[in-house]
């Protein structure tokens, strides 16, 4: 039977999967006095150097045994933050072994106390205070996190436009009694009800209640010994339940190797990972969730203008799998003085369409690309490279572009 430290012992392992945001002026800022705060959480900000007008919100919440600057460090949503315009809040649990509240009946409904109240504190101080958008508020987290953000929606389904939960459990699952923050029966994937059942779990939470209610994704894998597996299909359970949809999908594919999306309706989407534990966030799926929020429009544009391209060499690698690709670009600087600012040309395969990219802004999606910097890699020094990537779709064809250009100038394909 798993216990919290068996859980906790089992996260110990997720910063080492994931990636540091890059270099950025902006800095992780600790913010107190922001409101309501029972169980005295703490809170950590990242506003980047260049937001949107009236920014989105994003609240990311971290694993057992973890913390709000270790989330903000591990994890790529600063330096999509940079890229797309929007403000993360990276909170700290403060009880043992760092968990979030799931379990008690205070955390299991909305305004009730703990730990949901001090988070949604967080959220209302930074609209406030910065200006934001509260019709683009969204929230993610990993384990004890994902069972937040299952929990955070189900309380605030006015706040929330849209969560992502990876590898969590549905809302109200892990509810004790007996002040103890584990639940077995839940974690081991023994808990199982009716979609109803689920789904009023999900709107006891907030009584009342006749809104919108807010889009969820889900991630789990196949092999997760935590958080087991079922979880996943209780977890669609409730949210299809709570979106008045049917639980057979309405579409079905591929992302790439080893992921099942399935899609029901508007509202909800689920990602399975075949042969991945607990551990399972990496790179890309911080953007995935990020494309689900639509927090990848409408962020700031970079304000480097791009200096003539001089000798330079684009290698240009491609992972391709039934209809989908990704393609890991790197731009070296071959010349003997630095560019500054850089649009990258090249033109697509007929039949592929760019679904998503990173480390770049892609235009348009498909055909003559251009991929322009964003705010932190617009400088590649001479003798230096920077590396992006995107993704995409094809209809057959996932071979490589067959020349490149760098702000003009050809480039020697490695």
């Amino acid at each position: 039977m798993k216990t919290l430290g068996a859980l906790l012992a089992a996260l110990v392992a997720v910063t080492a999967v994931l990636l540091a945001p890059s270099a950025s002026a902006a800095t992780l800022t600790e913010v107190t006095g922001f409101g309501t705060n029972p169980s005295n959480l703490r809170m950590h900000l990242y506003v980047p150097d260049r937001v949107q007008a009236r920014p989105p919100v994003l609240l990311a919440v971290h694993y057992c045994t973890g913390s709000g600057p270790a989330m903000y460090s591990g994890t790529e949503f600063a330096r999509l933050a940079d890229q797309y315009g929007f403000i993360v809040i990276y909170p700290s649990a403060t009880r043992s072994g760092n968990c979030f509240d799931v379990s008690s009946p205070q955390a299991l409904r909305r305004d009730g106390g703990s730990d949901p109240v001090g988070l949604v504190s967080m959220v209302r101080y930074v609209l406030q205070r910065h200006n934001g958008d509260p019709t683009r508020v969204f929230v993610t987290g990993i384990s004890s996190g994902a069972m937040t953000t299952n929990v955070m929606l189900a309380n605030y389904p006015d706040v929330f436009q849209a969560g992502a939960a990876f590898a969590g459990v549905p809302a109200g699952c892990f509810a004790t009694t007996d002040g103890s923050g584990w639940n077995s029966a839940c974690a081991n994937g023994t808990v199982l009800k009716t979609p109803q059942q689920w789904g009023d779990i999900a709107r006891a939470a907030y009584p009342g209640y006749t809104g919108a209610r807010p889009r969820m994704q889900l991630w789990h894998g196949t092999n997760d010994d935590t958080l087991r597996y079922p979880n996943f299909g209780e977890e669609i359970d409730q949210w299809t339940n709570v979106h008045g949809v049917s639980t057979v999908p309405t579409s079905t594919d591929y992302p790439q190797s080893g992921w099942t999306r399935t899609r029901y309706g508007s509202g909800v989407e689920a990602i399975s990972l075949q042969g991945v534990g607990h551990n399972l966030v990496s790179s890309g799926m911080a953007l995935r969730a990020i494309q689900f929020f639509g927090l990848d429009s409408g962020g700031p544009t970079s304000t480097t203008t791009p200096q003539p391209g001089g000798p330079c060499r684009v290698t240009y690698a491609v992972n391709a799998w039934n209809t989908g690709l990704t393609a890991t670009i790197t731009i070296a600087n071959t010349g003997t003085s630095a560019v500054n600012g850089w649009s990258l040309g090249f033109t697509l395969p007929a039949g592929q369409t760019i679904t998503g990219g990173w480390s770049a802004t892609y235009s348009p999606a498909s055909g003559a690309v251009t991929a322009k910097n964003v705010s932190y890699n617009g400088t590649i020094a001479a003798g230096s490279s920077v590396q992006i990537g995107l993704q995409a779709t094809h209809n057959g064809d996932a071979g490589k572009p067959a020349a490149f250009t760098l702000n003009g100038a050809s480039c020697t394909v490695a």
